[in-house]
């Protein structure tokens, strides 16, 4: 088992002193960190509470902002809780050097995968949520993941690719894509998929990501900049 470095730093860096260590431990432990999943466990189940403390905390935060229509707040509140937005909030926090997990999925470039580091994010709420209450988790959630949202916005991080690509395809085609699963790489818990975006028998464009749906959009944006309909 690789072991990640003393979580006095993470505890200084995120303003908390967790009550209960063993769950700060559970929260940065990979499933691929047997033995301390044994003796522990995973953060697989922290991450799933975190997800949805999270999704809560951005909708709160969201709904502030009266002159916007649901499907404006929605399309925010994905750009908000996106794995990739989460990765990068990991790595500011340096939260990979915290990760225990095994040596072959370190050697593999664990640390720096972009779903591991988000999945430990999610984890690290749900930790926050059961050792402190929904208010520091809230804390945590708005000085690290909701203050990015203008520069979210100004890179177009919140646009729904695979809805501009269906508009365009059928405004200007007449045609209705349609995605296929080209490839899964990796195991259950961490998979990688490839998706292909088709117009009729035309295969577009390509993508990839840690879920079919953001494999899906990732092969959308592409199609978008092949066709030049950006």
């Amino acid at each position: 088992m690789s072991q990640p470095a003393s979580f006095i730093n993470l505890e200084k860096t995120i303003g908390v002193l967790f009550k209960d260590k063993n769950m700060l431990v559970r929260a940065l432990t990979h499933r691929s960190s047997v033995r301390q999943s044994r003796s522990i466990g995973h953060n697989e189940r922290l991450e799933f509470l975190g997800d949805a403390v999270l999704e809560l905390v951005s909708t709160e935060y969201l709904f502030q902002f009266t002159d916007k229509s649901e499907g404006e707040l929605t399309s925010w509140r994905s750009a908000l809780v996106k794995g990739e937005h989460l990765a990068t909030v990991a790595n500011e926090i340096q939260l990979g050097s915290y990760i225990f997990m095994s040596r072959g999925e370190e050697a593999s470039g664990g640390r720096e995968k972009p779903s591991t580091l988000a999945n430990a994010v999610e984890a690290l709420i749900g930790a926050l949520f059961l050792d402190q209450g929904y208010d520091k988790a809230k804390d945590f959630c708005d000085q690290f993941i909701l203050n990015h949202l203008q520069k979210l916005l100004a890179e177009g991080k919140h646009q729904d690719f695979k809805s501009v690509f269906q508009e365009k395809s059928q405004e200007l085609l007449g045609i209705t894509p349609h995605y296929e699963v080209i490839s899964e790489e990796g195991p259950d818990h961490d998979k990688e998929f490839t998706c292909a975006v088709f117009l009729q028998d035309e295969r577009v464009a390509e993508g990839k990501g840690n879920s079919k749906q953001r494999a899906e959009q990732a092969a959308a944006k592409q199609g978008i900049q092949v066709k030049k309909w950006n």
